[in-house]
């Protein structure tokens, strides 16, 4: 039996999240002052009224993301272990804390596909409660179900999440597509 193991538990919503967010997001900044192009909070924890893991996931969309290896090392003295793509290409992953995880940061080039699916994923859950709840409840049973694995907590939320996911980004899509049409008929209108 391990001596020390990380308890995967979903808790209640923290009203304080995003403020740990920011704050968090700040002193990255400092850190990767000119490889960050965005911050983004994502995961459930940046899903208002949401039960999650209290780990607060941030997403970073930089530059150059094998650039982010050079500060390793700047990074573990603010508490980061970085772990490189850590099982997706093109990806830099860093956790705070191993046992009692506070943050975990996922960076990646501007603008690619695994930044586009993590947003709509985050915005559709916002703007759809009824799959948050959903989503909630699967999460409670998967970490009562895991003993404490991630990877089978992950696994347990595997289909539900690559689902929302492509669900998410076609509705971020069509989204997009009726603001530029209401734009563009706002527009023409007050040409008139």
């Amino acid at each position: 039996m391990r001596k020390h193991s990380r308890i995967i538990e979903v808790v209640d919503y923290d009203p304080s999240w995003p403020e740990k967010f920011r704050q968090e997001a700040h002193l990255i900044q400092q850190v990767l002052i000119n490889q960050i192009v965005s911050i983004h909070h994502i995961g459930s924890t940046a899903v208002p009224g949401l039960k999650a893991k209290p780990t607060i996931d941030i997403l970073l969309e930089v530059k150059d993301v094998t650039a982010l290896d050079a500060y390793d090392s700047k990074m573990k003295d603010f508490g980061y272990f970085a772990k490189g793509e850590y099982g997706i290409q093109g990806r830099r992953f860093y956790l705070k804390g191993l046992y009692e995880r506070t943050h975990h940061i996922h960076a990646f080039n501007a603008g690619v596909k695994n930044v586009l699916r993590h947003l709509a994923f985050r915005d559709y859950l916002i703007a759809k409660p009824v799959i948050a709840k959903k989503y909630e409840k699967l999460k409670i049973r998967c970490a009562k179900d895991c003993n404490n694995d991630n990877e089978k907590y992950c696994l347990c939320k595997n289909d539900f999440v690559h689902k929302y996911e492509k669900i998410a980004l076609v509705w971020v899509e069509k989204q997009s597509v009726a603001l530029h049409c209401h734009t563009f008929l706002s527009y023409s209108q007050n040409k008139r």
